[in-house]
């Protein structure tokens, strides 16, 4: 059976470690796996590093040598169309069902026989969801024989529309790559206390990882943090990354002690500031799931995570690893907050906890489980 899979960006390396595993473990289930990338990257993804600077361990093919934000709509689907064609695939699997692109794709595929997966990223979590657009989301997804869900969330998501629970190949499609994270985490670890001296950071520290911007609720963090750090003068806050918040929020947090704003870094240097922290905080207003919490919690982090984030159901196990608070309560994310002050001595031991719930999430497990969905679908 011959597989193919369209995908949008080649930067995404939570996605080339799914894609790597999917053909390391194809021939076991004698299918031929294929990746077709739209473009390189986006231009909000700039400041991650070089898309093809990296060995990338899968069939794949970039159609088009730029960022995804330059490549039209009608340019992308004459292109798709034409690969579709010529590989003439049993299976394809579409993981930007947003894109009218993909919906050219869907009715082609249907039309020539070819069956259709369809991977999901939305949850009940992030949005209210009603009206029109979901009634086509419905006529869409009837289209298709099977389905990946990024989690359980997005599994509910799926039911809520019609999708039959025997059609979900997997809940756990939202994997990122734990190899090259524990490579870069473990040696920060030993250097840790010498890493921070030189960073200047406090003895404790909450780390938010993302692009600065308002989805990401970052000023409420600065509030919540300010009236926790009065009575815990040895906790930080570091924000690492970049966005259009930055310049606002340095002047806010300019009045808070202990807040580091660090340059955002190439997404495989982001494990050596998780192993210099305490406790991964993600406090998005919206967040289809927040795989940063993968990330910590591979590298032993407890965390704050925000009610609308798709992950919670899966990764937050409260009171255990972490806590959820609601992302619009002020008193509410201070509460939270302070819950990891006043338990700093079970840091450690909710770590580990971390570490034992992601494991659910190990890249191999879940390929083996979509390798097996699209297998099925040839009998």
């Amino acid at each position: 059976m011959r597989v193919l899979i369209v995908h949008n960006q080649l930067w995404a390396h939570y996605k080339s470690k799914l894609f790597s595993e999917l053909h390391r473990f194809a021939p076991q289930y004698e299918l031929q796996i294929k990746v077709v990338q739209i473009a390189l990257s986006e231009k909000s993804r700039a400041n991650m590093g070089d898309a093809e600077a990296f060995r990338y361990d899968y069939d794949y093919e970039v159609l088009f040598k730029t960022s995804l934000d330059q490549v039209g709509l009608w340019v992308r689907t004459k292109a798709l169309l034409a690969k579709v064609h010529a590989y003439r695939p049993d299976v394809l699997n579409l993981t930007g069902w947003y894109d009218p692109a993909q919906w050219v794709l869907l009715f082609y595929a249907k039309l020539w026989g070819i069956k259709v997966v369809i991977s999901n990223e939305s949850n009940v979590r992030d949005h209210v969801r009603m009206g029109l657009k979901e009634r086509f989301k419905q006529f869409l997804l009837n289209q298709a024989e099977g389905f990946f869900c990024f989690g359980k969330s997005s599994a509910a998501y799926l039911e809520k529309l019609g999708v039959k629970p025997s059609q979900l190949f997997t809940q756990r499609a939202a994997i990122v790559d734990n190899d090259v994270i524990l490579e870069h985490y473990h040696q920060a670890f030993i250097e840790r206390e010498s890493r921070k001296e030189a960073k200047n950071w406090a003895l404790h520290n909450f780390i938010f990882v993302g692009r600065l911007i308002p989805p990401k609720n970052l000023t409420l963090l600065l509030q919540a943090f300010a009236e926790v750090q009065k009575n815990a003068p040895d906790w930080g806050l570091v924000l690492l990354g970049e966005g259009e918040q930055k310049a606002e929020l340095q002047t806010r947090a300019a009045s808070i002690p202990n807040v580091r704003l660090e340059a955002g870094v190439p997404w495989y240097e982001v494990a050596e500031y998780l192993a210099l922290a305490d406790v991964l905080v993600l406090p998005s207003e919206s967040e289809p799931w927040g795989l940063v919490v993968n990330e910590a919690m591979i590298c032993g982090l407890p965390v704050l995570v925000s009610e609308p984030s798709g992950c919670v159901d899966d990764l937050v196990q409260v009171g255990q690893n972490g806590w959820v608070f609601h992302p619009h309560k002020l008193d509410d994310f201070v509460d939270k907050l302070r819950r990891f002050v006043d338990n700093s001595k079970r840091l450690t031991q909710m770590g580990e906890k971390s570490r034992e719930i992601v494991a659910d999430f190990e890249p191999s497990k879940v390929a083996h489980e979509m390798l097996r969905g699209f297998k099925s679908l040839g009998h």
